[in-house]
């Protein structure tokens, strides 16, 4: 059987890593500014993680229903007080894909209606929403065949303000910062602006935060920089450092009620393990403290670069736009400087390192940028 190929891959074998760094079967080392989508927000390889994810592999198989829940609520806790969310409810899923779809589902069950706005360039994962965004960006398209989803700009007040008047949306969903979008981000008038209209027309707020979520932009949650609160919160990419899970965080507004979600294999044991693990990481370490830190000193620096057009971002999530297209500047940072990096469409370079990333491996990666650059 051949694989599906859907995904074009470097020629380059990583076989081992630590902290921001990788290395392929040869021994050639590489730095890590791209963390596989943001799902490494510790670090490659963390002794504790490990430690942590090598008990419960152990005991695989000997788990009761009673000890995954402890492990659950132990995870819950913790990410409430991280998070400053500790009055909200957890749903735990498996992918960024399932916590949105989760959470337009509550939003639809709690006010009964289905049309959804998304903004600008926003992917939301591998939804039927982003699918929908995806083919007919500027159009009113069916999404599920019960409602439909409406493509708004980014920031764009009056437009909101004039689709949620109408009293039919049922949510709005925004990224906390755009990824996949080129690293857009959301005003602090417009954020505030989209809470009071949803408040107003009994819309439901979705801050999809599975990128820009844990402690990358320099706080917990991105839209945290704007001082809301949204109704429902989607988390995935670094909640597990690279152990398949996320999670929709639940306004106490929504009630709970016996199969109205479900799901296989949601909070099982070890993705709750890595996520405590994660969460431990993150708090002992100071990594949101160090993601706001290092992010601010590397936009500081690349503003300097009269080759980049545009930097855009906050703490370590960073889109770099130059004038034409980037694939053999980015190409020539892969093989020639060794140093990974993401993309957004032709022209965005987007860095997404571990929120590990030091001010020596933040210059480090300036200094072989200009090395390109010349």
């Amino acid at each position: 059987m051949k694989l599906f190929d859907v995904y074009p891959l470097f020629d380059v074998n990583i076989v081992k890593g630590k902290g921001c760094k990788v290395w392929d079967e040869k021994g050639q080392e590489y730095l890590d500014l791209y963390g596989g989508h943001a799902v490494i927000s510790i670090g490659h390889a963390h002794p504790h993680y490990i430690e942590t994810l090598s008990k419960q592999v152990a005991q695989l198989g000997f788990y009761s229903n009673s000890v995954i829940n402890t492990l659950q609520q132990e995870l819950a806790d913790k990410l409430g007080e991280m998070s400053g969310y500790d009055d909200y409810q957890l749903f735990l899923v498996n992918s960024g894909a399932e916590a949105n779809e989760n959470a337009l589902k509550l939003a639809s069950f709690y006010n009964g209606r289905t049309r959804v706005l998304s903004c600008c360039k926003s992917f939301h994962g591998r939804t039927s929403l982003a699918v929908e965004v995806t083919n007919n960006p500027k159009i009113i398209a069916p999404i599920n065949n019960n409602g439909h989803v409406t493509y708004l700009p980014l920031n764009d007040i009056d437009a909101m303000k004039t689709e949620l008047s109408k009293g039919d949306v049922c949510a709005v969903i925004i990224e906390g910062i755009q990824g996949v979008g080129g690293i857009q981000l959301p005003t602090e008038e417009y954020m505030k602006a989209v809470r009071q209209a949803c408040d107003e027309n009994n819309t439901v707020l979705v801050l999809d935060e599975i990128q820009s979520g844990y402690g990358r932009s320099g706080k917990f949650f991105a839209h945290q920089h704007c001082g809301i609160k949204p109704d429902l919160i989607t988390v995935a990419k670094g909640i597990g450092n690279g152990f398949p899970m996320s999670a929709v965080l639940i306004s106490p507004k929504f009630t709970p009620v016996y199969g109205q979600l479900g799901t296989t294999f949601g909070g099982n044991h070890l993705a709750c393990s890595a996520a405590i693990a994660v969460l431990d990481v993150m708090k002992e370490e100071h990594l949101i403290e160090n993601a706001a830190q290092v992010g601010a000193h590397l936009i500081e620096e690349l503003k300097k670069f009269k080759e980049i057009k545009e930097v855009r971002g906050k703490g370590l999530m960073i889109g770099l736009e130059f004038e034409n297209p980037i694939k053999e500047l980015r190409s020539k940072l892969l093989y020639e400087q060794k140093v990974f990096t993401g993309v957004s469409g032709s022209n965005v370079i987007r860095l997404l390192p571990p929120l590990c990333l030091s001010m020596a491996e933040a210059d480090d990666f300036l200094n072989r940028l200009r090395q390109v650059l010349k």
